[in-house]
């Protein structure tokens, strides 16, 4: 059967839109036996290709189409197509691409001959060395000839090919075959599936080479035709010899891919002790490390349970490399996860320092990480801070060395906007019209464009208002999904016991000069890579950072191991749900679930964790019920309690499904673990098997056959929703670390939280009111006290300069750099240390409007004006201090700007308001309305609220009528008004301005709170009302004792005056109630001079 033996997929980048699979399909459809896939260079796409080959039963050839320099004219690059007849030939192959794309020009193929034994070599038909000398009518394709056959004494083709008017070509080629004695082959060049895809394909060669595209091609012949019309069109020219060298050729190649278990590099031991020895005395130390000189029978048990299981298995190579790693991170000072996964499962994990979790003190299995009974490899995953992972990647890049180690890639594909955007520059589209079809992409996560077509108006809009318009759709979509470029993937490494290029091709590409794989992380795992993931874990980063500035700032011998799991303060945070910033437990959703819940153990945070999930979350209901016994706690067996007593009886965890299996029918953990694999699976066959066998040996240890039966019906039922509890402990004991500094080191907490949200205004927004809570301030950016982020100074914190926005990184290190060896003295002073490359009034602006500058002056509209003046008269004076006495600028005194303004100013630069809020001039002015705190209002309540709003949204409701949904909110606390109809057409709303809202707090659809605008009134409109008189009294401190006697006052001389009531230590205001009125006389003055001296009261 005959062969197409030159074919590029997607993953030529951006030079194909042949996707494998449709490959394979129209392969089959078109009656092929036998196919080849040879992309230009890499050998991204031949694992795939060779499983969807058997998965369609056609005999795959696996080829690459090298790019090298010429044997002629070694000054250009000419393709050779090169085909892999067996394993070793294979192995050339890999080796081929890793040194083309691991190498600097030229490629010279004559320097790596060695590498062509066992292939297949192929002269393309077009643009080869060979048809640009027969264009060129060239006296050397004969030299040409030779030197091919001297490299190439066997298995050398001449291509040949009909397609895009090569007749000519063809026939010539067929002759010089007869000539020098080397074969011809026919060859396709495929480039795409079908004939209308020639433009799309032309599309993608643009977008690589990011021209526009001026012309329509509305078929190609570079398309993968039928075999029947392929065979016909070589007969009808004589050609049927270079087709039979196809099936030659096919039969031929004969490549087995060998899909293997990980094989293990042999880790070096010291004095070459065995493996498995070094490990044990690694666990042995380790433990006594841990639990000191005596080590329980517990523990030994264990200890030795795992050792054997890991010594049988084979493993004991892996636990010491991921040892090794870890070693590494520590001896660098660089903080690691207290665990992932089901890894947190293993004692001897714990005891290496892998893990930071006790599984003994948990309850965690052994057997839910490493199952004796499956030959899975064991997954260790490991989360390092993400501003530290590259140098360990590093580490072990030195370690193992290239051919050892390697990154992997990953492939970015044309997702639905990406496609559309792409295409549209290729089109020439402006990036005002770029935006119209990007917004007309519903936001919906992984959104392809035939469902965004089905729900956007706007895009059917768009498509039919043009041909242009339709074509540019369709040929998006032809390129949806594709392969755009490559990257590297975000966490795993591999390492391998051989040169890594024996089992798959190499690149450049990887981060810090490491080399990438150049199959994804799937495919090198199949192929007996060992994959490491080292992941990049932001949190734990802030977490680092925190606990520095604790042992820095506040407690030098601070210890995370040395944190009390059961803390009340760090209980109260989670039972608040005050958990902004606190890994896995941010959002509203899980907020709410620990409001209700009341969290008072670490372990009610671990089972929060594991059920706020997809499935389990059905459960939350029943289990804050349980526990607040507002539902009785049973079980479907009384032998189950020890096991379901820590969850209320309730299933929570994957390896509670195992101990209730192990429990009930004396199954050993390993054979639990498969039951609750097949149960997860949903593997029917499995269940009804174990199920027999599950009530035959529970009825045997003395249980009730019924009981039996009920309870596999209630695993069963519960199996697939029970969460790994090796993960949740590790994992919740992140959280619990972040939250114990949070309540007690809260400045610790907070610098490295907003540290590590830089340009993200609504998270610092967020985070900053948290501080204004907790009445902890935040000062402004200084010229001269501020670094480069935020900082702690005298228990406040300080904005840090590269939270400025439209500053320059490189203008902020000058700064800082010249500010050691003196403070700036002012602004001219500033301005002439400043690097002159730096000396630009945008550069300097920011600063101004931000308040960094305001020790130079509190006038920041003279600053601004002094700026500009200043900088020019700095660039002449050239650094003269003379000629700047003399061209030094002329101060003119201006007016500041407004207060208002100056908010107006730092949210821009700033992202929030520092200095105040626009709400703040009002508070006292309005005090007799009783305005409350927002974050005080409990559902139910009405109150009065000032309110700054920043956007309106209007919508029509079903009777025609308008409302709106207002953004905004206090100094405090951003959140959504409602305002309906009967409301909204009686009053004139407008953005950024403040209103004295009446409120009421009702709870919304997703129990949460909402906002209803019962009143609305505009702030200044309020403060020119004529005001009764109110007294105002200030005491010093909250005191009860206090009240108490204010109130006996105000029963004993009754009045119309309203009270208000003022306390320094605290800035709290509170209007008494109505029934609270006191009179004015010069009797109730001299009460209250007694009360609170002369100048703590007046009337007014």
């Amino acid at each position: 059967m005959v062969a197409q033996l030159q074919v590029l997929s997607s993953y030529t980048l951006l030079q194909s839109t042949i996707s494998l699979n449709n490959l394979m399909k129209q392969a089959k459809h078109l009656g092929y036996k036998n196919l080849a896939l040879t992309d230009i260079n890499v050998t991204y796409g031949l694992v795939e290709f060779y499983k969807l080959a058997q998965k369609y039963q056609i005999h795959p050839i696996l080829g690459i189409t090298i790019q090298v320099n010429g044997l002629i004219d070694t000054n250009e690059k000419y393709p050779l197509i090169v085909l892999a007849k067996n394993n070793h030939g294979y192995h050339n192959l890999l080796k081929l691409s890793t040194w083309i794309m691991t190498q600097e020009d030229p490629l010279l193929i004559t320097t790596k001959s060695e590498l062509l034994n066992d292939l297949i070599m192929i002269v393309p038909a077009n643009k080869s060395e060979l048809s640009a000398l027969l264009a060129n009518n060239s006296q050397q394709v004969t030299e040409y000839l030779a030197a091919l056959k001297q490299i190439m004494q066997q298995d050398l083709y001449l291509g040949i090919s009909l397609r895009n008017n090569l007749q000519d070509q063809a026939q010539l080629i067929n002759r010089l075959s007869k000539l020098h004695q080397i074969p011809c082959v026919a060859l396709d060049d495929v480039q795409y599936l079908q004939p209308e895809d020639a433009f799309s394909n032309e599309v993608l060669h643009h977008i690589a080479s990011g021209e526009k595209i001026t012309q329509f091609i509305r078929q190609g012949d570079n398309y993968l035709r039928s075999k029947n019309d392929f065979v016909a069109d070589f007969q009808s020219e004589n050609l049927q010899t270079a087709l039979d060298n196809t099936q030659i050729i096919a039969q031929q190649c004969q490549v087995q891919i060998p899909f293997q278990r990980t094989l293990l590099p042999q880790f070096s031991t010291p004095k070459k002790v065995s493996s498995i020895a070094y490990l044990r005395n690694l666990v042995q130390a380790g433990l006594h490390n841990i639990l000191g000189p005596s080590i329980s029978a517990t523990y030994q048990k264990r200890a030795q349970h795992e050792l054997n299981v890991i010594e049988k298995m084979g493993y004991a190579d892996y636990f010491l490399i991921v040892w090794d790693a870890i070693n590494q991170a520590h001896k660098m000072n660089i903080m690691t996860g207290p665990g992932r996964g089901s890894a947190a499962g293993s004692l001897v994990s714990y005891a290496l320092g892998i893990t930071q979790v006790d599984p003994i003190q948990y309850g965690l299995l052994f057997e839910r990480f490493l199952n004796p009974e499956r030959v899975d490899m064991p997954d260790i995953d490991l989360d390092i801070p993400d501003n530290r992972r590259d140098e360990l990647v590093q580490y072990m890049q030195q370690k193992y060395g290239d051919d050892h180690m390697a990154q992997i890639i990953t492939f970015g594909t044309f997702a639905a906007k990406q496609a559309l955007r792409d295409v549209g520059r290729v089109f020439g589209l402006s990036q005002t019209d770029l935006s119209r079809w990007s917004k007309a992409i519903p936001k919906t996560l992984g959104i392809d464009l035939k469902t965004a077509y089905q729900q956007s108006p706007a895009l059917k809009n768009l498509y039919q208002q043009s041909p242009r318009n339709q074509l540019m759709f369709k040929t998006a979509l032809k390129i949806e999904n594709l392969p755009r470029h490559y990257s590297t993937h975000a966490a795993g490494i591999v390492l391998s016991a051989h040169n890594l290029d024996e089992t798959v091709a190499l690149q450049h590409g990887g981060s810090d000069g490491a080399l990438l794989t150049q199959q994804t992380k799937g495919n090198v795992e199949a192929l007996g890579l060992l994959k490491i993931d080292f992941l990049g874990l932001r949190n734990l980063t802030i977490l680092n950072s925190a606990v520095t500035l604790i042992k820095q700032d506040f407690a030098a011998d601070f210890q995370l191991a040395q944190i009390p799991l059961e803390d009340e303060a760090t209980l109260k945070l989670f039972q608040a749900g005050d958990t902004d910033g606190i890994f896995q437990f941010e959002s509203a959703g899980i907020k709410a679930v620990l409001r209700q819940l009341q969290p008072t153990s670490f372990q009610d945070i671990v089972a929060t964790n594991a059920l706020y999930r997809p499935g389990p979350m059905k459960n939350i209901a029943h289990f804050i019920a349980r526990k607040h016994h507002q539902e009785p706690i049973s079980y479907p067996d009384d032998s189950l309690e020890p096991v379901l007593k820590s969850t209320y009886g309730i299933l929570v965890y994957q390896e509670q499904v195992m101990q209730v299996v192990s429990q009930m029918a004396g199954f050993t953990l390993a054979e639990a673990d498969l039951l609750r694999r097949a149960m997860a699976k949903k593997n029917e066959t499995l269940i009804a098997q174990k199920r027999d066998e599950f009530v035959s040996q529970s009825v045997k240890r003395g249980h009730q056959q019924q009981n039996a039966i009920k309870v596999y019906e209630y695993i069963e039922r519960f199996a697939n929703y029970g969460f790994n509890k090796s993960h949740a402990v590790a994992y919740s004991k992140l959280a619990y670390d972040l939250a114990y500094i949070k309540v007690h080191y809260p400045q610790a907490f907070f610098v490295s939280l907003l540290n590590s949200n830089i340009n993200n205004d609504t998270k610092i927004t967020i985070y900053l009111r948290a501080l204004k809570l907790r009445k902890i301030q935040v000062l402004p950016p200084s010229i001269n006290l501020s670094q480069s982020y935020f900082s702690i100074e005298n228990q406040h914190l300080r904005f840090g300069l590269l939270f400025i926005k439209k500053m320059r990184r490189d203008v902020i290190n000058d700064i800082l750099v010249k500010r050691q060896d003196n403070k700036y003295l002012n602004l001219v002073d500033f301005l002439r240390r400043l690097d002159v490359r730096f000396l630009k009034a945008d550069n300097i602006l920011p600063l101004v409007y931000s308040g960094a500058l305001d020790e130079f002056s509190t006038n920041r509209r003279q600053l601004v004006q002094n700026v500009g003046d200043l900088v020019e008269s700095i660039k002449l004076a050239a650094g003269s201090v003379s000629l700047f006495d003399i061209v030094k600028p002329k101060q003119h005194h201006v007016k500041d700007f407004s207060t208002s303004e100056k908010l107006i100013q730092e949210k821009q630069y700033l992202g929030t308001y520092v200095s105040g809020h626009p709400i703040d001039r009002y508070k006292k002015a309005l005090v007799a309305h009783n305005i409350q705190t927002i974050v005080d209002l409990n559902i139910g309540v009405t109150a009065n609220v000032l309110y700054y709003v920043q956007n309106i949204k209007v919508i029509r409701t079903k009777k025609g009528s308008n409302m709106a949904f207002l953004t905004g909110g206090d100094d405090i606390f951003d959140y959504s008004v409602t305002v309906f109809p009967r409301l909204y057409q009686n009053v004139e709303i407008e953005a950024n301005q403040v209103y004295l809202i009446k409120l009421k707090v009702t709870n919304g659809q997703k129990q949460d709170k909402e906002y209803i605008a019962q009143n609305i009134e505009l702030a200044d409109t309020a403060l020119q009302k004529p005001k009764a008189q109110h007294l105002y009294v200030r005491f010093q401190n909250k005191s009860n004792q206090n009240l108490q006697q204010l109130l006996q006052l105000i029963q004993q001389f009754p009045g119309n005056i309203p009270v208000v009531v003022y306390f320094a230590d605290s800035d709290e205001k509170y209007l008494l109630k109505k029934q609270n009125k006191i009179a004015n006389n010069k009797v109730v003055q001299k009460k209250l001079t007694d009360l609170v001296g002369l100048h703590n009261f007046i009337y007014q």
